[in-house]
């Protein structure tokens, strides 16, 4: 069984989860609300970014195959 690490690292589910784990972790800790929504927006725009790389990346692999 292979995984297929570009489906889970583009999956919203896994960088929702991600970020609502660490979001709460942060409160847990002691940190503030404002704490958490700063980080837990961090994480999901990196998320996004790498989303849409990934995505573009197999766009132009598939438009562009190799000779």
């Amino acid at each position: 069984m292979t995984i297929d690490w570009k489906a889970k690292l583009t999956s919203r589910k896994l960088w929702v989860s991600v970020a609502a784990f660490v979001g709460m972790m942060i409160v847990f800790a002691g940190g503030s609300t404002g704490e958490s929504e700063k980080v837990v927006s961090l994480i999901m725009a990196g998320a996004l970014a790498v989303s849409y790389i990934i995505g573009e990346g197999l766009v132009d692999a598939s438009r562009y195959p190799p000779q």
